[in-house]
C-alpha cells in the first residue's frame, strides 16, 4: 500500500505545527503550507511550502497530488483581535476557504477536513456563565460571532453542499479553545490561557494582574495533544457533519488565573477591566455526539495541560529555551 500524502494548511501556526508531527507518527507523508514558517520550532513536514492561500493558483499548487487535506489556515486570534478585525478576517478567510475547497475537489483529493470554531454558535445561547453545553444542532437559528464566526458557519455549509451535490468527502470540526506549548503568547492574537500565562510569568509574587472583563465569564479549554488526536479521528470517521472538539470542563476566567498562579507559585492581586472585550458570557462543549461517533473524547484535564503550557511560556518570557514538557496525564502511558 502506498503511503498516504496529507496536506496541512496553517502548518506554520500553533495547531498545524502539532498536527504535522502527529500525522507523521500516524504514518502519513506530510506537506505543510503556510504564509509563514513555524515561529518557535522547525517543522517536521516532509516538505513545506510558503504560499498565500488567498490566491487560487497557490491553493492549486498546495493540493496537487495529496490524498487528504487538513485545512487549518485562517486569519484569526484572541478576543481582542477578532472583535476589531471583522472585515479583514471575513475577507481573508473567505478567499482562503473557497479557494482551498474548490482546488481540492479539482485535484481529486479524497478527503477534506475544515477546522471550524465554537464561534459559530448563537450568541443568544451564551449569555450566562452557567451556560448549557452547546450541541452541534444549536448552530441554527444562526447568530454567530461577527466576522470570524460568520465566515466559519458559511464554510461549514459550503462543505456540506460540496458533499451533498458533488460527492466530495468533507469533514468539519468545531474547535473549543485550544491551548498548549508552541502557541502564540503575545502580540494581540493569543488566546486566554497563553495571555494569562504570559502576564503571570512577567509579574513578581504579590503583583497585580489585569483581567479583561469581570472574570466570571466561562469557557472550556482543550490541550493541543487532544486536539490533534481528535482531528485525525474525525478525518478517518464516516461522519460528514460538524462535530464539537473540546472538553466540558467549564471554568471562569478568574479560576483560570488562580490555576496558573498556583502553577507559577505566585499570589497575585486581580484587577478587572470591564472596558476590554470579553466575548460571550459563557461557552461550553457538549461532547455527546463526539463520544457517539468516535467512542472517544478529549481527556487531558486543564491543570495537567496548563503545567507544561505555563512552563514553556514562562521560559520564553524569561529568556529560557522553551523546552516542551509532556502533560502528566500522558507521561504515565
Amino acid at each position: 500500500m502506498s503511503e498516504k500524502i496529507a496536506l496541512v494548511t496553517g502548518a506554520g501556526g500553533f495547531i498545524g505545527h502539532h498536527l504535522v508531527d502527529h500525522l507523521i507518527k500516524k504514518g502519513r507523508r506530510v506537506r505543510g503550507v503556510d504564509i509563514k514558517s513555524p515561529e518557535y520550532a522547525p517543522t517536521s513536514a516532509h516538505e513545506f511550502k510558503l504560499l498565500d492561500l488567498r490566491v487560487e493558483k497557490n491553493c492549486a499548487i498546495a493540493t496537487a497530488g495529496v490524498d487528504e487535506v487538513y485545512h487549518l489556515a485562517a486569519d484569526m486570534g484572541g478576543i481582542g483581535y477578532i472583535t476589531t478585525s471583522h472585515a479583514a478576517i471575513a475577507l481573508h478567510n473567505t478567499l482562503i476557504n473557497v479557494n482551498m475547497l474548490k482546488t481540492a475537489r479539482e485535484n481529486s483529493v479524497k478527503r477534506f477536513l475544515f477546522s471550524s470554531s465554537a464561534c459559530v454558535y448563537p450568541q443568544y445561547l451564551q449569555t450566562k456563565p452557567d451556560v448549557t453545553p452547546l450541541r452541534e444542532d444549536d448552530a441554527f437559528p444562526a447568530d454567530p460571532e461577527e466576522g470570524y464566526g460568520l465566515e466559519k458557519l458559511y464554510m461549514e455549509k459550503l462543505c456540506q453542499y460540496f458533499t451533498e451535490d458533488w460527492g466530495f468527502q468533507t469533514r468539519t470540526v468545531r474547535f473549543h479553545n485550544v491551548y498548549g506549548p508552541l502557541g502564540t503568547y503575545d502580540g494581540g492574537r493569543e488566546k486566554a490561557p497563553a495571555a494569562i500565562s504570559r502576564k503571570i510569568a512577567g509579574l513578581p509574587d504579590g503583583g497585580t494582574i489585569e483581567i479583561w472583563g469581570d472574570g466570571q465569564q466561562t469557557r472550556s479549554f482543550m490541550h493541543v495533544d487532544d486536539c490533534v488526536e481528535g482531528i485525525f479521528r474525525i478525518m478517518q470517521s464516516d461522519y460528514d457533519r460538524p462535530l464539537n472538539l473540546g472538553t466540558d470542563e467549564l471554568v471562569t476566567v478568574d479560576e483560570l488565573v488562580d490555576l496558573v498562579s498556583q502553577i507559577a507559585g505566585k499570589t497575585l492581586v486581580k484587577r478587572h477591566d470591564t472596558s476590554r472585550p470579553q466575548g460571550v458570557r459563557g461557552r461550553n462543549s457538549d461532547n455527546s455526539r463526539l463520544r457517539e461517533i468516535l467512542d472517544w473524547e478529549p481527556r487531558i484535564m486543564l491543570r495537567d495541560g496548563m503545567v507544561p503550557t505555563y512552563r514553556w511560556i514562562a521560559d520564553m518570557v524569561t529568556g529560557g529555551r522553551g523546552e516542551v514538557h509532556v502533560p502528566a496525564s500522558q507521561a504515565a502511558e
